[in-house]
């Protein structure tokens, strides 16, 4: 919260180098005296040609990064100090994105979009200086302004690829969005950047003349005014990504559609239709990479595709859809069409192509109970946990996560019922796939009780009206790779649930002087605490000590399944 005042009180490098944690000669060293600060590539441009990445090296990132950090805090204590609340740059910002840039353009009848050429090149070694010692908010001693330039520039100027460079270049831009927003308003439009983008849009009639000109050819070009605002701030325009676009045709703001709702361009959501299908299909798919030849040309290729990339591609969809739903107001109670493929996914991803057996239990709790105890009985059952040469348990299982993302998607949120209820929906779709049978099996670790028992039912209908279920088998088969493993009983009738298999003493321990209640829909708050209570405060921090003994057969017979999924499909 200080940073600027201190950083405004630092009249040397001694200064600097305190005020972000390093001694004096490390910061003289990596700035000045350490070789090969940087490692210099391309990578192919949307429009052509290539741009040049300058990347620090760790040690130069590092320090880096910490400026920019303490840059940051700055820009929000000044913004505190000045009252601005709404950002006029969206990029490279916190609490701001390509979502908050888009959506001051959103309904709009134009929507005018203008590039600046060479953006980081163009604020040089110079500028960052004359700014830290000129700008009144910061007002730097004329040592300490070196210092920061030092640390941020390579060549002479902002490079690409430094922690620093967008935050520098969003302060030394500050000056030109005051004057472009002061612009806009007066003709009663508005304004946004994000980074080298900017963008007007309005609901006038007519487009105004000072900040953009239609050509006879229907082409546009600046205006002048807004031509002579970008060039007296130190900054040139690139006329070759200067468009108009008009609200009978897409418009689109930093790659998001903003006609009517913030949202992906179709093109992007059916490719991530198209090879989702691909993938429960066939078990893999591909998509198009360009690549820039040896003129610069970028030339398509198709590459083999990876589940983490498709999983980004669904990521960057449902992050946009679920701001326009916060930004709307709107309920998530019905999934959209993108978010159906969405979840045929993940059941793609986390179910049948897993690369470990999976295990499902009932709810997050159940899982912090099964890791301690295959970590304590790790050398009877040698399929579940191997130790690696650091003496730490590296588990050949996986537990399924019950997080956010799968309440929302898969509307898993745990229970027998909605486990039940979830199988039924994942047999019926991996049953339409043509890709390879998974070696791994999908485990479902249920409790032998009225809840768990709703399973009984569901296995008959795989298994046929005749097959016989009473909870007392090791495991029971559904349907491709899902397996049912009940808590072990006595004798059929009788009810398990996995908390049973913990010495009595360790159920009996109080926690702030209230008892234990495993059922957590009925225990009193101000006499009882609830399982997740007991897995975070009694299990977890003592796993060394509990006995796991009677986990054994519930191990063993996960163990199981295991083998006899492997020896059915892969004899």
């Amino acid at each position: 919260m200080f940073f600027l005042t201190n950083l405004k009180s630092a009249k040397s490098l001694h200064d600097v180098a305190c005020l972000l944690g390093y001694k004096p000669k490390s910061l003289s060293y990596v700035i000045y005296k350490m070789p090969l600060n940087y490692t210099t590539f391309t990578v192919p441009k949307k429009s052509g040609g290539v741009r040049s990445i300058s990347a620090p090296r760790p040690e130069l990132k590092l320090l880096q990064r910490r400026l920019s950090d303490g840059l940051q805090s700055c820009w929000d204590e000044i913004n505190d100090q000045k009252k601005i609340t709404k950002p006029i740059s969206h990029g490279f910002r916190r609490d701001a994105s390509i979502v908050t840039n888009a959506s001051v353009h959103r309904g709009r009848r134009f929507v005018f979009n203008v590039d600046i050429k060479d953006f980081f090149d163009s604020i040089n070694f110079g500028r960052v200086y004359g700014f830290f010692v000129k700008n009144k908010d910061f007002a730097l001693t004329e040592s300490a302004a070196k210092v920061l330039a030092a640390i941020a520039c390579h060549d002479g100027k902002l490079p690409q690829g430094s922690p620093c460079s967008p935050v520098i270049s969003n302060l030394i831009g500050q000056i030109l969005d005051v004057r472009l927003a002061q612009l806009a308003h007066r003709h009663g439009c508005s304004y946004s950047r994000y980074a080298d983008d900017l963008t007007f849009s309005t609901n006038e009639r007519i487009f105004p003349s000072m900040i953009a000109l239609s050509n006879a050819d229907h082409s546009w070009v600046a205006g002048a005014v807004l031509s002579k605002i970008i060039e007296k701030s130190g900054f040139q325009l690139n006329p070759k990504k200067t468009r108009m676009q008009y609200r009978n045709s897409r418009q689109e703001v930093t790659g998001l559609v903003v006609n009517r709702r913030i949202n992906t361009r179709p093109e992007y959501r059916r490719l991530t239709r198209a090879m989702t299908h691909q993938l429960v299909t066939t078990g893999k798919f591909q998509l198009t990479k360009t690549k820039a030849d040896v003129l610069g040309k970028l030339v398509p290729t198709k590459i083999d595709g990876s589940i983490t990339h498709l999983q980004g591609m669904f990521g960057f969809i449902d992050w946009i859809d679920l701001c326009h739903r916060k930004n709307q107001e709107v309920p998530n109670v019905q999934q959209s069409a993108i978010g159906k493929v969405y979840k045929r996914f993940l059941m793609h991803r986390d179910f049948w192509a897993n690369s470990l057996p999976i295990i499902l239990c009932e709810g997050k709790t159940d899982s912090v109970y099964l890791r301690g105890a295959i970590r304590r009985l790790a050398t009877a059952h040698p399929n579940l946990v191997s130790t690696n040469a650091a003496g730490k348990s590296e588990f050949k299982v996986r537990f399924f996560n019950y997080s956010y993302t799968s309440q929302r998607i898969l509307d898993l949120s745990g229970g027998a019922p909605v486990v039940r209820r979830f199988i039924t929906e994942y047999i019926k779709s991996v049953k339409k796939t043509q890709a390879p049978v998974n070696p791994k099996p999908l485990i479902l670790l249920l409790d032998n009780d009225s809840g768990g028992q709703v399973f009984y039912s569901l296995i008959k209908q795989y298994n046929g009206k005749k097959t016989t279920v009473n909870g007392m088998d090791d495991f029971y088969h559904l349907a491709e790779n899902v397996y049912v493993v009940f808590t072990p009983i006595d004798k059929p009738g009788d009810n398990s649930s996995i908390e049973d298999f913990f010495e009595p003493s360790l159920l009996a321990k109080k926690i702030d002087g209230k008892t234990f209640n495993a059922d957590d829909t009925t225990f009193d708050k101000n006499k009882e605490y609830g399982k997740a209570d007991f897995a975070a405060k009694i299990v977890r921090p003592n796993i060394a000590k509990i006995n796991f003994e009677k986990f054994d057969p519930i191990l063993a017979r996960i163990e199981g399944v295991i083998e006899a999924h492997s020896k059915k499909h892969f004899p």
